[in-house]
């Protein structure tokens, strides 16, 4: 009898704030508190999914989706990274600042972790957010 185990890839043990929570979330691109996402650039926060709200971005080559609660913090009222363009910015005092594009830290070398990403398909003027 052959047992195998998985762990998490090396690259994550310092990445242990956020939960592993199950993301499923449908947008519909016509809808008005979606419209930003219609250009290129832009990003739009959708609150009640993953650890802090999801933030999906249209970065001209696809839509991408981040969990908006920042990896290198626990979670408080000040950990939720927020933005409209291509980069956000968490309200801690730090204000770590993160790619909306690669989902990396900004500005800060030392942090360990960058923002979980959630795959995005597209059927045409909809978009489904998952994990």
């Amino acid at each position: 009898m052959i047992f195998t185990a998985c762990s998490k890839n090396s690259d994550d043990k310092n990445c242990k704030f956020l939960l592993d929570v199950s993301v499923n979330v449908t947008i519909n691109l016509n809808l008005p508190q979606y419209n930003q996402l219609n250009s290129i650039g832009n990003s739009v926060y959708v609150a009640n999914a993953g650890n802090g709200g999801v933030i999906v971005t249209n970065a001209g080559s696809g839509f991408l989706a981040w969990d908006a609660a920042d990896p290198n913090h626990t979670p408080t009222s000040c950990s939720i990274v927020s933005g409209s363009g291509l980069e956000g910015i968490c309200g801690c005092a730090d204000a770590n600042k993160y790619s909306f594009v690669t989902g990396q830290p900004l500005e800060n070398s030392t942090l360990q972790c960058g923002l979980r990403n959630y795959r995005v398909e597209q059927n045409g003027n909809t978009l489904l957010i998952f994990n």
